[in-house]
């Protein structure tokens, strides 16, 4: 028996690593290789055609939106490069100083052409093509491999479809959330006794290095938004993208509120820190800071699970979760207000610091709102369809005239039914 369970654990982890999109990459960008360098062996007069394989293996990216862009760059980088050498070998040939001109040329060009991250490439191509002696044939072939890298790159993302990145930044982004749920949980655990100054800074600081886990959280976003352009396997990707986008700002903003918050903890530590019993609050009001933030805590949970959880897998069970957290949340907060407005009519001297927990607190919880989150994905969704008919408006003009006839046969339907 024990034997079955270890060989199905294995099988389901043999499994799960070839569905992983990084091993998916790997196998796509050694077919594509392997391939265009099977067919540079046929046509192209070289014995050696690396080149279709290495640009194959270039083009080849994580996604096919950069695929498509890369491999047009990528292309026009090396032709751009050829022809420099072609021009040079033909007036001045290679010495120490024609190799410096060559370079600056070819250079100017790449920016001319616009090929972005390849500009290097058109130099390393012309000197490539200009160092060796046959340099018509050799530069025509040059072009030729380039070429069937290309296409076997572009081919290979079309036949075989890129991997989908959003089920890893669904996971940074709940991981995310969960360091900070863990922080509002050590700081409600703070507020509830005494808190040394010394703790309350090292809370302060913990906040400010979620900025970086942001800047992480984010490259994984931006992979997963590629991932999804142009993707026959996502039926909407637009949708998909600005649901996790804004989900991420959403979160952004309510780190930018905990750091306040912390420092405002942080002040209250110093204010009180030289009194006979050093508070950060009355015993009544620190617990119901630390309910209150245990609370938020789950709620921020709870809504990266909302916007990382697809339509079909119950998404709405998430949101209804998230808004009796979010209910409980604010019968808390409002408790916690009456206990403050105490405390400021007893001593008031620390009224701007108390008062202010009570504001960021109320942020966050306006940024966790459902209905807030609802107005504010309608305003991305308008937005983004606003810059693409901006953008393309030829292929807008195009759809729209594609949705007139099928709107006219639903017309026409709908009437014949009425009729009968």
């Amino acid at each position: 028996m024990r034997d079955v369970r270890e060989w199905t654990t294995s099988l389901v982890r043999l499994v799960k690593r070839h569905r992983d999109p990084v091993v998916v990459q790997a196998l796509r960008s050694s077919a594509a290789a392997t391939i265009a360098y099977v067919i540079a062996l046929r046509l192209s007069p070289e014995a050696a055609p690396l080149t279709a394989p290495l640009t194959a293996l270039l083009v080849v990216q994580v996604t096919l939106y950069s695929t498509l862009t890369t491999g047009i760059r990528r292309v026009n980088s090396v032709v751009a490069g050829v022809f420099v050498a072609i021009a040079f070998s033909l007036l001045v040939g290679l010495t120490w100083w024609s190799l410096g001109l060559l370079i600056m040329a070819a250079l100017a060009v790449g920016h001319l052409v616009r090929v972005d991250e390849f500009v290097p490439e058109v130099a390393i191509s012309a000197m490539l093509v200009l160092g060796v002696t046959t340099v018509g044939d050799t530069a025509w072939a040059r072009v030729l491999e380039t070429l069937i890298g290309a296409v076997v790159g572009l081919g290979c993302n079309l036949l075989f479809a890129p991997p989908v990145w959003v089920g890893e930044a669904g996971e940074s982004i709940e991981g995310l959330a969960r360091r900070v749920r863990q922080l509002m949980l050590s700081m409600g655990e703070e507020a509830a006794g005494r808190t040394p100054v010394e703790h309350a800074t090292a809370r302060l600081h913990e906040a400010r290095r979620l900025d970086h886990d942001i800047v992480e959280v984010d490259a994984a976003l931006r992979q997963a938004e590629d991932s999804l352009r142009l993707n026959p396997r996502v039926k909407e990707g637009l949708l998909h993208r600005v649901v996790l986008r804004t989900g991420l700002d959403t979160l952004e903003i309510c780190t930018v509120v905990l750091r306040v918050l912390a420092r405002t903890f942080t002040d209250l530590a110093k204010e009180r820190d030289s009194e006979p019993s050093p508070r950060s609050f009355a015993a009544e009001t620190g617990a119901a800071v630390e309910r209150l933030l245990s609370e938020i805590a789950d709620a921020v949970v709870s809504f990266s699970v909302l916007v990382t959880t697809p339509v079909s897998l119950n998404a709405d069970a998430a949101e209804s979760r998230l808004t009796a957290e979010l209910r409980q949340a604010a019968a808390t907060r409002d408790k916690l207000a009456q206990l403050l407005l105490e405390e400021v009519q007893r001593d008031a001297r620390q009224w701007q610091l108390l008062g202010a927990v009570l504001t960021e607190v109320n942020r966050i919880l306006d940024e966790l709102d459902t209905e807030h989150r609802s107005r504010r994905l309608l305003e991305e969704l308008d937005r983004v369809s606003r810059e693409q008919r901006e953008r393309m408006p030829r292929l807008t003009r195009l759809r729209e005239g594609l949705r007139v006839p099928e709107q006219l046969r639903r017309n026409r339907t709908d009437a014949e039914r009425r009729s009968r």
